[in-house]
């Protein structure tokens, strides 16, 4: 009778365990389930997208303002992003590249989003909140698979 009542309380504490372990499993998809690692994904679902979480869309700042270019000359709305990014040195980082085709360890656009010490001013998107590691992954699998313009 100890033994069912031990095997059965260790299975309790097993699905329980499973279960927790699912949850945590599901919350690496983060706020952006859609985010696919394409340019069109990140614009929509980072670029230009303010999210539940209070996370401001980056095309508040980093966009033409008022007949001006955008901040540090990066433009992140629809149609430029790529233009602004892709092989375009920083102008904050003398010596660094915003986006390298298929090395996203040394593109400076994650060195910003992860806030990396070496960064020149704040980590990206300006006050947080910030990406979560779902999010990371399909920037840095965008960078890693090419960065084509897609």
């Amino acid at each position: 009778m100890r033994g069912r009542l031990l095997y059965g309380a260790l299975a309790v504490a097993l699905m329980i365990g499973v279960a927790a372990c699912d949850e945590k499993l599901s919350d690496l998809t983060g706020p952006t389930p859609n985010l696919q690692p394409t340019l069109t994904s990140i614009q929509r679902e980072i670029f230009e997208t303010t999210d539940s979480s209070g996370r401001a869309a980056c095309t508040s700042c980093h966009a033409p303002i008022g007949g001006r270019g955008a901040p540090v000359g990066l433009n992140l709305t629809s149609g430029a992003a790529h233009a602004s990014l892709v092989g375009v040195a920083s102008v904050t980082k003398p010596g660094t590249v915003r986006v390298i085709p298929g090395d996203p360890d040394n593109s400076y656009l994650v060195h910003k989003l992860e806030g990396a010490a070496s960064i020149t001013g704040q980590r990206m998107p300006f006050g947080g909140p910030f990406l979560d590691a779902a999010a990371m992954a399909q920037v840095r699998s965008w960078i890693a698979a090419g960065a084509t313009n897609n």
